[in-house]
């Protein structure tokens, strides 16, 4: 496999929300990555995915907090199948192309994947949150404790994709 991008989304100002951000910032001080592989912290802003993902990538894994209804802390690993913009109604594509923010990694991904600029594998490596509504900087304890195992589940991503040197 090529290059792939490790896209770390979230916002610190929101408790769990900076789940991505905590996570990227572990990434960075811990792991020397190959040279294909590419991680970045792109924020609340899926534009500045669909931007990183220009460059041509053959992987994608993107790390957020998700809820998927289970305990907090929880760490899913989960393949995705963005739907295709040009499967919908006309009306439909014109409101969503009307939207510039692109501000969770589903909008993100159904732009990148109408742009044809979306690898063919796509992950989200994500953490049950506990709170993504409070103004706090820090993430819960779960949370906080989901770090390590988010980065080992990425690294064995990586083995999976990643050619070796």
């Amino acid at each position: 496999m090529g290059r792939v991008l490790v896209a770390c989304m979230g916002n610190m100002l929101r408790r769990d929300d900076g789940f991505g951000v905590a996570v990227a910032q572990r990434l960075r001080a811990r792991i020397p990555w190959p040279e294909q592989v590419q991680v970045v912290e792109v924020g609340i802003g899926g534009i500045h995915l669909v931007q990183e993902l220009m460059a041509g990538y053959d992987a994608l894994a993107i790390v957020d907090a998700v809820d998927r209804q289970s305990p907090p802390g929880t760490v899913h690993v989960l393949e995705v199948q963005v739907p295709d913009l040009s499967q919908w109604p006309r009306e439909q594509q014109e409101d969503f192309l009307a939207d510039m923010h692109y501000a969770t990694p589903t909008k993100a991904m159904i732009l990148a994947k109408a742009l044809q600029i979306l690898p063919p594998k796509v992950f989200i490596v994500g953490c049950q949150p506990a709170d993504t509504e409070s103004l706090e900087i820090g993430l819960s304890a779960p949370v906080a404790q989901a770090i390590e195992p988010t980065v080992r589940a990425l690294v064995s991503f990586l083995e999976t994709v990643v050619d070796p040197p």
